[in-house]
């Protein structure tokens, strides 16, 4: 006589087939590279665009628009209407400490998708690491900022840790379209030598510019006392590193021209340089007519872009192509061997 089996019964041996929980399928899933690089773009504008606002936050004097931290009010997180103290000091500073959990959120998700990605790349993903841990140091640095009365050396800090944080994600967003090879020169090495130089006097620009601000008349409370020292030196110097600064950019140019640099590089290497002006003339103006609230303003939106192009043109003079699998165990020889036989050229690895 026949017999029929169930094809579901495992009882025999593992039990019965179950479907897999929802929570399991979820922890399968892999973000795409569109996703990543979606939230990337987010931390890049996010850190760029807090620099801006906690520059009006200092311009129009709202520094003390919240008095504590982590309340806005004591008692309350959020702005509450008081005869001493101006509705709008106040939502403009509430809105700057907002604008921190959207930087959160867009640093954390970069962190957190491409953690998950598939395969996991180990050192862009502790890269990635650097963005939320970076902005929770912010919130904390800023409640120090709050709770010392806007002190100058709580304030310095505050604007080029957003920089830093600018230039970190921005490694990460380029990274991300990259392989995880050594990364190979497109530009000899005394070039890119010169090019790294130049991000080393931005970031001393950039010191030098908080000083002066510091120095200067926007505080962010009229209360706020200043750094003791002439604004008239400490402006000579930030104008002098400019100078530097332009020179070697001009020295870096003409090397990338000789050396037939790729169009990439040089197209980028022009929008620096178109920035590097802009950014100096608005100083010029901003000096001359007295340290006006706008051209504050932008020239720290300027200051935002000017990392944002250094840090491309940086990033610029070497590439990590994406390398396909090898088909044997001589594949990746007989590759290199093909390539040098066609260029005559051996590559050098980099360590950045």
């Amino acid at each position: 006589m026949a017999v029929t089996t169930d094809p579901t019964d495992r009882s025999a041996d593992h039990g019965p087939v179950r479907a897999r929980p929802r929570w399991a399928r979820w922890a399968r899933w892999v973000p795409s590279l569109h996703l990543q690089k979606a939230f990337a773009w987010a931390a890049v504008v996010t850190n760029g665009a807090i620099a801006v606002t906690g520059a009006t936050v200092r311009v129009t004097g709202s520094g003390l628009g919240c008095p504590t931290w982590p309340e806005c009010q004591p008692g309350s997180l959020v702005p509450v209407a008081r005869d001493d103290l101006s509705a709008v000091h106040q939502a403009i500073e509430f809105g700057n400490r907002t604008l921190t959990g959207v930087v959160l959120i867009a640093s954390l998700g970069t962190f957190l998708l491409i953690w998950l990605a598939r395969p996991r790349r180990s050192r862009l993903t502790w890269l990635a690491a650097v963005l939320p841990a970076g902005v929770l140091f912010q919130a904390v640095w800023g409640g120090l900022t709050v709770l010392t009365g806007l002190a100058w050396w709580t304030v310095a800090p505050h604007m080029l840790v957003s920089l830093v944080l600018l230039f970190v994600a921005i490694i990460v967003l380029v990274r991300l379209d990259e392989g995880d090879g050594p990364p190979q020169p497109v530009v000899p090495r005394p070039l890119r030598i010169l090019t790294w130089a130049t991000v080393g006097v931005l970031v001393a620009l950039c010191v030098a510019g908080t000083l002066v601000t510091a120095a200067g008349p926007h505080g962010g409370d009229d209360a706020t006392p200043r750094l003791d020292a002439p604004v008239r030196a400490l402006a000579q110097v930030h104008a002098d590193l400019m100078f530097l600064y332009l020179g070697l950019l001009v020295a870096m140019s003409v090397g990338f021209l000789a050396v037939r640099a790729p169009r990439r590089l040089l197209v980028r290497t022009l929008v620096l340089i178109a920035v590097t002006a802009a950014q100096g003339l608005i100083g010029l103006v901003q000096y001359a007519t007295g340290v006006p609230e706008a051209l504050v303003v932008a020239h720290v939106l300027g200051a935002v872009l000017l990392t944002s192009a250094a840090a491309s043109v940086a990033l610029a003079t070497r590439s990590r192509p994406i390398q396909p699998p090898a088909q044997g165990p001589m594949a990746g020889r007989a590759e290199n061997s093909e390539a040098r036989s066609v260029t005559g050229v051996t590559v050098e690895p980099l360590d950045t």
